[in-house]
């Protein structure tokens, strides 16, 4: 025992010290600036109903869009693997808790034997008197053991699986706010679709209204045969469109089934009658960059990838040292009776400190820590290029929200001025005024202004959309976003 006291005294002192290797994890600065470029645009927007960052789908004023946001964050599959994911990383933080503690087993064994006798040994115990070549030996131990983590190698793998396990929760949130986003973005990109289909119908029917009356004043000589052909072109044209519309509305309807995890299909009947598009609406909280930091779950994922990546050094430098280990053994073993087995004279017992280092391998533990610092080195910079496209979506999201709304708006009134312009065309064309030429152009020109307003109407929600998801919306971050420590 003497000789073990020193190593048991340098120990102790080493768990009371809590001695640890490797770097200390600081959340890293970020480049940010005070305030959005475009915020102050967003802010003066006109005539829209504010909405919250938590449940920012309820802003847009459709219960039907409510519905299936909602449905989506219960039934997607892409939200039932990031919860699987979860499950998967509480597992590895419940591995790395467990390896900082004592580890116990329980052995027995019972044997009968008959020896050979035409061995060395068999002939040795047969020159015995009495020897009998039936032999039956009993034993029953209870040992336990404990990697003592002098070096904090094991403390710093507990640091990276919870660092691992905060991503993957935070990856959760992610996902959520992703899937409510697409839910969102798909239903309006539905209801724009069902309006330019809209307008491509009616103006079908107009070109049809058209043909009909030239085609009367054909038969009455007052048009001539080109003109007929003429409008039979512009009516094709127009007709079309419809297919390529009905194609993307199709496409749509399916996509939107798929995010709420049921087949295609499914939500068909509730979408059949034509919706308005939604109006965007104004962005009540917005905060600065910085609060990008705690709002954005994915921001959080980065940086807790970042965390554990900087406890991974630390699990490398710590093979540089040497680990320890204590066990023991207690128990009881025979090779007379069963009966005997837990008799004074049967008891056995052990203790063991053990010393392994891997002396002559400090080139492989040199490797191992400048990959750990390699892998830290990429996650940093992804980290701080998350945060930069963070902020770029923010400021891309907000100048298409505010000039896809100037642009409806230009386009709303343009719209109405050019249909006043084709029923005056129309008109001067049945006083013979103006040729057909001039109504096919009022017309085409008509129908261009429409469907432009209808798809500028539907960018500008998608617009907000895409902003809710950029500030972070639809997710309540916790008051204080925990940090693994030693």
């Amino acid at each position: 025992m003497p000789p073990l006291r020193p190593i048991a005294l340098l120990v102790s002192a080493s768990l009371m010290t809590g001695c640890a290797v490797g770097p200390d994890y600081h959340r890293p600065d970020a480049p940010l600036s005070d305030h959005y470029l475009g915020q102050s645009s967003v802010e003066q927007r006109p005539g829209a109903t504010p909405a919250s960052l938590v449940a920012w789908w309820e802003g847009f004023g459709d219960p039907l869009l409510a519905d299936f946001v909602s449905k989506a964050l219960e039934q997607n599959l892409d939200l039932a693997q990031a919860s699987a994911r979860v499950t998967q990383a509480r597992a590895g933080l419940g591995a790395a808790n467990a390896a900082l503690l004592p580890s116990g087993n329980i052995t027995g064994q019972a044997a009968r034997s008959y020896q050979s006798i035409e061995t060395p040994l068999g002939q040795v115990l047969n020159s015995t008197p009495g020897y009998d070549r039936y032999g039956s030996s009993y034993e029953a131990n209870l040992d336990a053991s404990w990697e003592v983590d002098v070096f904090g190698g094991l403390r710093h793998g507990r640091e990276a699986a919870l660092a691992e396990y905060q991503a993957s929760q935070a990856g959760v949130a992610a996902t959520r706010l992703a899937i409510a986003a697409q839910t969102a973005d798909i239903y309006i990109t539905i209801r724009g679709l069902q309006a330019r289909l809209d307008i491509a119908n009616r103006q079908v029917k107009t070109q049809q209204e058209l043909l009909e009356k030239v085609q009367l004043l054909y038969s009455k000589g007052l048009a001539a045969n080109y003109q007929v052909r003429q409008t039979e072109g512009a009516l094709s044209q127009v007709q079309a469109t419809v297919p390529v519309l009905q194609t993307g509305l199709d496409a749509a309807m399916n996509a939107l089934d798929v995010m709420l995890g049921t087949p295609p299909g499914t939500h068909r009947t509730q979408l059949a009658s034509a919706g308005s598009i939604p109006v965007a609406p104004q962005l009540k909280t917005m905060g600065t960059p910085a609060d990008l930091l705690r709002r954005r779950p994915d921001l959080i994922v980065a940086e807790r990838r970042l965390a554990a990546s900087n406890a991974r050094i630390g699990e490398a430098i710590a093979e540089y040292y040497p680990k320890f280990s204590l066990s023991a053994l207690l128990g009881s073993a025979t090779a007379v009776s069963a009966g005997n087995l837990f008799t004074s004279g049967a008891s056995q017992s052990a203790g063991v400190l053990g010393l392994h280092w891997r002396l002559f391998d400090f080139g492989r533990i040199n490797a191992q820590i400048d990959q750990a610092k390699g892998q830290e080195a990429e996650t940093l910079a992804a980290y701080r290029q998350s945060v930069l496209r963070a902020t770029e979506d923010v400021e891309n999201a907000f100048s298409a929200l505010v000039n896809r709304e100037a642009q409806a708006t230009t386009l709303t009134g343009g719209e109405a001025s050019l249909t006043q312009a084709r029923q005056s065309s129309f008109i001067a064309y049945e006083k013979g005024t103006a040729s057909l030429i001039d109504v096919l152009h009022a017309d085409e020109t008509m129908l261009q202004a429409s469907d432009a307003r209808a798809q500028a109407r539907t960018e500008s929600a998608r617009a907000a959309v895409a902003a809710f998801k950029a500030l972070g919306g639809g997710w309540q971050p916790p008051e204080a976003q925990p940090v693994a420590t030693r």
